[in-house]
């Protein structure tokens, strides 16, 4: 385990790196014990400093949820990150690309808690009970370690690599089979990724309840009004400025984001 000392140290790196754009070499090369408990405690330090700055946190994201996603980030397992109310991206306004280090997009169903989600006992049917609605979601990934070289630990201390989100208006869960839904990534029109919600760990929902019974071993709970990202339906795609991004979901709808 890493002393408090180094935690704070590493923390510090990524804030730099994040705010400077200027990514750092993995933490895991830096610092070779860091394990997977102490990267959620740098997370955990990041986070409470921009909560201690103004921001809120409204959500909750999971990463790595797809075997896509696995193999392209050369992981076995997901992660989870926040979701803050200054990471909320509008539709309407272009992203400014250099604001980020290696910006990539990837397609999420968002669920909106109605209520608040049990802990460590979460099954998919809780999630669905409490979901007041599923909405079409985009997720802005960065990674703030040089060129993607995350090991998992690496990216969970990054946030889970999550730097914005983007949704549309949302609709009752039990109006689709979540399984089901074809999803697709158009890049100016074309597409350049397509999906379906069982590529989420076989159902988005159930991606939701394992982020509730995680995050619960820390004192966390998934609240009401919360956004949860239960992971993207398709690889992620590199961001290219001037281009518009749209994500399409088959009975849901959809929701774009252009970047300059």
């Amino acid at each position: 385990m890493l002393t408090d000392r180094l935690l704070r140290q590493a923390a510090r790196r990524l804030r730099s790196a994040e705010h400077g754009r200027t990514p750092v070499a993995p933490l895991t090369e830096t610092y070779p014990e860091l394990g997977t408990a102490d990267a959620y405690r740098v997370q955990l330090v990041n986070i409470q400093a921009r909560t201690a700055a103004g921001a809120t946190v409204v959500g909750h994201k999971v990463g790595l949820s797809s075997p896509v996603m696995q193999r392209m980030m050369g992981v076995d397992e997901p992660d989870y990150g926040h979701l803050l109310d200054d990471m909320r991206l509008d539709p309407g306004t272009p992203v400014d690309t250099a604001a980020y280090c290696a910006p990539r997009i990837e397609v999420e169903i968002g669920f909106v808690l109605g209520a608040d989600l049990p802990g460590a006992d979460c099954t998919p049917a809780d999630v669905l009970a409490a979901t007041e609605h599923v909405v079409p979601a985009v997720e802005l990934i960065d990674s703030r370690i040089a060129d993607w070289r995350i090991g998992i630990a690496d990216t969970i201390a990054d946030n889970a690599s999550s730097a914005g989100f983007a949704t549309g208006p949302g609709t009752d869960p039990r109006d689709l089979d979540l399984t089901a839904v074809d999803a697709r990534l158009r890049e100016d029109g074309t597409v350049v990724a397509e999906g379906r919600g069982d590529a989420v760990l076989g159902d988005p929902a159930v991606a939701v309840a394992w982020l509730a019974r995680t995050v619960d071993r820390f004192g966390v709970r998934l609240r009401r009004g919360h956004l949860i990202l239960p992971g993207s339906c398709t690889r992620a795609v590199d961001v290219v400025p001037g281009r518009t991004y749209t994500a399409e979901f088959a009975g849901l709808g959809s929701v774009s984001l252009s970047f300059r």
